[in-house]
């Protein structure tokens, strides 16, 4: 199955295992439930998607690479006790906690969430020495004396062995224990998770054009050459970092990240070519509704007409992704204000100020207790910091202007919260200028062919895009998609007619 695919199977299996009965015990009984072993290539994402799964499931997420423990490190290390067995003392060797053991009730100390994901990658590349400790852990969840905590669900991952030497083979006994998951590369599925992640455009638009490259593992004279999504993934962020500090991308940086020199290669030319076709035809005043004038883009190579619908797909995300941003800033906002304006109700001397105070130091509190426990997506922060932030200016603003009147400086609350909502809905406004002329663009130079519906597509597979055209509406993208969906049925209907007037009378509509 896909990365997507496991990723639902991994949040069922969660959903089941911690599912109570009446009596509040679990459903599936902890000794019979079995982990879960993720077999697939190095580098298509099983790392991220268990963050994914643990974020949106809000439980805990203890990550390991168990090849960098030793056995010592697995078990705990032994020490002497005293017994008494039968009147008779004896000396009995025991042991510490485990080091990875510990990690999960430190784990559930900074949380305050008693449940959660145990993730241990590399499974099957573990030291002689430690290989039947790992058997024994997948089979009884046990670390030398001490048992994973109940509400634990134990994942595992492991690549398959024509990618690591090292690996080791599971007998029948420890496969009957587990449940075994193969997960192979699927583009598609990662398109869904990059949009939504903001890989960078380039990235997206070479990778729309070259598919081929997004996984690649082929041995040379010379070694291995390898791409994976973890590496398009890593270059990505580089390249922004890069891109505001100005400096050149090259060939010497790709190949960093991109461990096949032909594809670091020709990722590179693609990239300057990138850049070349935004000035070239002026991405940015296109979406304000300034088409270019005699462009020769109809009759240009087909990769080159892919670029520029990735360039316009790339700046319209960011402007998506802003508004999810904005919105997510102001809901929060909203509910800040709501519990503010209802203390107000109930005590008649506090103050605005100080009660907007009061729950912003109460949101830093969360903010730094969710990010130590591990439990925030990289919007979400950004969501909350901002959220931070804006409480700070308006407790500036009634430091400043505030009259110490509650119903007056509530007043000034209000209109504050307002002024943000207008140009809120200003920048709405904007968007969906910029998707609209997108639109009029590519209507106007291809007409409703194939580049149509690339963009169409690209918009509908994207979170950002398909959020915001859902919740704020978009005449033109309503009008072409179902343009589209009725050419696409008129064709099915001529190609019907064409099967039945030649003789096949199994004419299904």
């Amino acid at each position: 199955m896909n990365i997507k695919q496991a990723k639902q199977e991994i949040k069922n299996t969660i959903r089941a295992y911690l599912q109570k009965d009446e009596a509040g015990e679990y459903e599936i009984p902890v000794e019979r439930q079995r982990p879960i072993l993720l077999i697939g290539a190095p580098g298509i994402g099983k790392t991220a998607i268990m963050e994914q799964v643990a974020q949106e499931c809000g439980i805990n997420l203890v990550s390991y690479t168990i090849t960098h423990h030793t056995r010592q490190s697995a078990i705990g290390l032994p020490f002497i006790s005293r017994r008494n067995y039968d009147g008779k003392e004896y000396s009995v060797t025991e042991y510490t906690m485990s080091e990875i053991i510990a990690s999960v009730y430190d784990q559930i100390e900074k949380s305050g969430i008693h449940e959660g994901i145990l993730f241990l990658d590399e499974i099957n590349c573990v030291s002689e020495t430690l290989a039947p400790t790992m058997l024994q852990f997948l089979q009884y969840k046990t670390f030398g004396m001490h048992r994973v905590p109940d509400g634990f669900l134990i994942v595992t991952a492991g690549n398959p062995p024509q990618y690591n030497k090292a690996v080791r083979d599971f007998d029948i006994v420890t496969l009957d224990r587990v449940k075994k998951i193969d997960v192979e590369a699927d583009f598609d599925v990662w398109k869904e998770y990059a949009y939504k992640t903001g890989i960078h455009g380039a990235v997206m638009a070479y990778l729309g054009i070259r598919k081929e490259h997004f996984y690649s593992i082929r041995t040379e004279m010379e070694g291995r050459c390898f791409v994976t999504a973890r590496g398009w993934e890593d270059l990505s962020r580089m390249l922004e970092v890069y891109e505001e500090l100005k400096i050149p991308v090259t060939k010497e940086l790709t190949v960093q990240y991109l461990q096949d020199p032909e594809i670091a290669e020709d990722f590179a030319t693609y990239y300057e070519l990138y850049h070349k076709y935004r000035d070239l035809y002026r991405i940015p005043e296109i979406l304000q509704g300034k088409y270019p004038e005699n462009t020769t883009l109809q009759n240009a190579p087909f990769d080159e007409k892919l670029s520029i619908i990735g360039l316009l797909i790339d700046s319209l995300n960011q402007q998506f992704h802003r508004y999810a941003v904005d919105l997510g800033v102001q809901k929060q906002l909203y509910a800040q204000l709501g519990i503010v304006r209802d203390l107000l109700k109930s005590r008649e001397d506090a103050q605005v100020s100080g009660l907007l105070t009061g729950q912003k130091k109460q949101l830093e509190e969360d903010l730094k207790r969710s990010m130590a426990a591990k439990l925030l997506s990289r919007q979400e922060e950004a969501v909350r910091r901002k959220v931070l932030g804006a409480l700070s200016e308006l407790i500036q603003k009634l430091t400043l202007q505030g009259t110490g009147d509650t119903a007056q400086d509530y007043e000034l609350v209000r209109a504050w919260f307002k002024a943000r909502e207008d140009r809120r809905s200003q920048e709405i406004g904007r968007t969906g200028d910029a998707l609209t002329n997108s639109f009029g663009f590519l209507a106007g130079t291809f007409g409703e062919g194939q580049e149509l519906v690339i963009f169409l597509s690209e918009l509908t597979a994207g979170y950002y895009s398909l959020t915001f055209v859902s919740e704020c509406g978009n005449d033109a993208y309503y009008q072409y998609n179902s343009l589209l969906l009725l050419k696409d049925r008129r064709q099915e209907l001529t190609q019907e007619v064409r099967k039945f007037t030649a003789g096949d009378t199994e004419l299904e509509i």
